[in-house]
């Protein structure tokens, strides 16, 4: 059902001279062809005056060469780069960054129609080429990303006006090539959908047990779900699956236990989720997982033991390299998950800048192989936010480095990071 673990586009590189020289000569090759392309259509465009007796010769002529030329483009967009080849101008193109994708897409038709319909991130998830960019809302119905590959901030359109979807509780979920934005209207649940394809929002499906205060994560084009409350307030037990391809909802079986305001992470090719609450006053410390292999649900003690208050946010936690860790955000410390024991080891400090309101107001993320602090400091008026990284090395105290710094609002309402 899940795929195995994709890595970062550095690593899925050529590691020999030789075949980054061809990749090299191939990109470039690309960009020649279509200055080539271009200064044959301006030439083209230098006709002579004809003369009376030879226009309808002429006029014939351009109709042969109108159809050669029709074929020739037919063939060049499927081809994409005719020189290379169809398989080696993908190949080419699936190895560059995605921040390149909207000047690539100008090449030709086939180029767009492999970037726009989203054919070429299937290329890249089945060659195990993946980027991770972090998308967060700092402010209402105003969403941002941030490219670590080139340091670069991207202002995503604005969402569209809903008053209450504005006021209520959201989550939010990145999955495949899409942002999905979950809240409610004044009676009913509502999904929105931002697509990197069209840069765009659009109304998303809705599940088949709508619910807000839910546990989730992604794992390639899947999602599931899990938890939350209802329209009416009852905690749930059930869990879905999404398929981003597809847009659909699968209903899977239930929980052991019904809880809200959770958290979930994929990890070793199971789901799980951490903590939350059994009722406004219960809170949970026990996880669960799930193998999508057998369709069951396995019940984990302690497993967010101490990680989260009850009035505090759903535990801080994220996955890298098939590990366990957590911000703990009462005792400023990062921690790991001791998968063969079952208890967490405090590995250092959080950074000091960010702060939270009971770890509201700060998100702790897996981006590839870093984990990600984003928050702001404390000052009046806010209007700050950081992003510190850390790369864990098994043995080593974490050392956190500031990645990006920009004016904005200090306070994170929620945040996804989307590897496609």
């Amino acid at each position: 059902m899940l795929e195995g673990q994709s890595c970062l586009i550095s690593r899925a590189l050529p590691s020999s001279c030789e075949q980054e020289s061809k990749w090299a000569y191939m990109t470039r090759h690309l960009l020649e062809r279509t200055g080539n392309k271009r200064s044959l259509d301006a030439v083209s465009g230098i006709h002579t005056e004809a003369t009376d007796k030879d226009h309808w010769k002429q006029e014939k002529s351009a109709k042969l060469t109108n159809s050669s030329t029709s074929q020739s483009n037919w063939r060049e967009s499927n081809n994409l780069v005719g020189a290379i080849g169809r398989d080696n101008s993908i190949s080419c193109l699936m190895r560059c960054s995605r921040s390149d994708y909207g000047a690539l897409a100008s090449l030709n038709r086939g180029f767009r129609s492999l970037i726009r319909s989203g054919e070429i991130y299937k290329f890249r998830r089945m060659n195990s080429i993946t980027e991770h960019w972090i998308y967060f809302s700092c402010n209402v119905n105003e969403w941002e990303a941030y490219d670590p590959y080139r340091a670069r901030w991207i202002n995503l359109p604005r969402m569209p006006h809903n008053e209450c979807f504005m006021c209520s509780d959201k989550e939010s979920l990145a999955v495949g090539t899409e942002l999905l934005v979950f809240g409610k209207e004044v009676t009913a649940h509502i999904v929105l959908r931002y697509s990197i394809l069209t840069n765009s929002w659009s109304p998303g499906v809705g599940m088949n047990s709508p619910r807000c205060l839910f546990g989730s994560a992604s794992f390639g084009e899947k999602a599931i779900v899990c938890g939350g409350s209802d329209a009416h307030g009852a905690i749930l037990s059930s869990a879905e699956l999404y398929n981003s391809e597809t847009q659909t909802w699968t209903t899977l079986p239930s929980m052991n236990r019904p809880r809200k305001m959770c958290s979930g992470v994929f990890m070793d090719n199971k789901f799980y989720v951490i903590g939350g609450m059994a009722s406004n006053t219960e809170l949970l410390t026990c996880g669960e997982e799930f193998d999508p292999e057998r369709g069951t649900w396995r019940v984990i003690p302690n497993m967010s033991l101490g990680l989260n208050g009850a009035s505090g946010a759903p535990p801080l936690v994220a996955v890298v390299n098939n590990e366990l860790y957590a911000a703990h955000y009462a005792r400023q410390e990062v921690r790991k998950y001791d998968k063969e024991n079952f208890v967490w080891i405090t590995l250092g400090r959080l950074p000091e800048t960010p702060v939270s309101m009971n770890g509201w107001g700060l998100a702790f993320r897996a981006c590839g192989e870093k984990l990600i602090i984003i928050g702001g400091p404390r000052a009046l008026g806010g209007g700050v936010i950081e992003l510190h990284s850390w790369i864990p090395e098994e043995g080593e105290m974490p050392e956190w480095k500031m990645i990006a710094r920009k004016q904005s609002g200090s306070f994170v309402y929620n945040c996804a990071v989307m590897g496609c």
